[in-house]
């Protein structure tokens, strides 16, 4: 079984908040079919289904933020998951918005859920960073990331969620390199999307809506018999 958490705080006061997009990233995953209702349990709220032949638990610790690490160090053990096994989706301020990395172990960057949850398992999970800027001040920080996503936000997080959600196989079976690189497609506009939210074929190289031009040189057919042909002779002297 893999355990993916979503970091945030809980009630609907916090639920745009910049803090909160570990929230979000969840939520897409567990719309996909088969996946239980959210109920509650381990201090959070969880849901059960299956990604690629992958048993998924998924977990929103409703703790609050800083005591994530308690939520989801009862499901681990309960479960019985590895650190190995478990992937913790949260904000990073020291990425650009948009820009998603996936690692193993590492610093927590001053982040409070990180913080508690290393506390609770260690260090060897995988974490997904989903970048939401930098205010430029550490005396902003909080102000920024307890505050809403702009409107002008939009261009980049709704299709980093959507894709997200799309393309989270890839995360079930360890291929972190290939799932950075389609949400980065998602936000840069190179994905391009059908109606119903799949990925629409690519276009053959060279190959485009617009009419080509004529080949040069060609020269177009013309009528050599009937009236069209009499008036063209008279036009241009040509003589059969």
């Amino acid at each position: 079984m893999l355990l993916i958490v979503g970091l945030g705080n809980p009630g609907p006061q916090y639920a745009g908040h910049r803090h909160n997009i570990g929230f979000m990233a969840l939520d897409e995953i567990q719309r996909h079919p088969g996946f239980s209702p959210w109920s509650r349990k381990f201090k959070g709220e969880i849901s059960e289904g299956v990604i690629g032949g992958e048993k998924v638990l998924l977990l929103k610790p409703l703790t609050f933020m800083n005591v994530s690490g308690e939520s989801v160090g009862e499901a681990a053990r309960f479960y019985k998951i590895e650190p190995a096994q478990i992937v913790v989706i949260h904000d990073e301020l020291d990425l650009t918005p948009g820009k998603v990395r996936v690692k193993v172990g590492g610093g927590n960057g001053g982040h409070n859920g990180l913080k508690s949850i290393d506390a609770h398992l260690g260090k060897e999970y995988r974490r997904v960073r989903l970048g939401i800027g930098h205010p430029g001040s550490k005396e902003r920080v909080n102000g920024h990331v307890l505050s809403d996503f702009h409107k002008s936000d939009r261009v980049w997080l709704d299709p980093l969620i959507e894709a997200f959600g799309r393309h989270v196989e890839m995360l079930v079976k360890g291929e972190d390199a290939q799932f950075m690189n389609r949400l980065h497609m998602a936000t840069a506009g190179d994905e391009p999307v059908s109606a119903k939210g799949s990925v629409a074929p690519a276009k053959a190289k060279g190959q485009s809506h617009i009419r080509q031009a004529r080949t040069p040189g060609a020269k177009p057919a013309l009528p050599t018999s009937g009236p069209m042909a009499d008036m063209l002779k008279r036009m241009f002297g040509r003589k059969d």
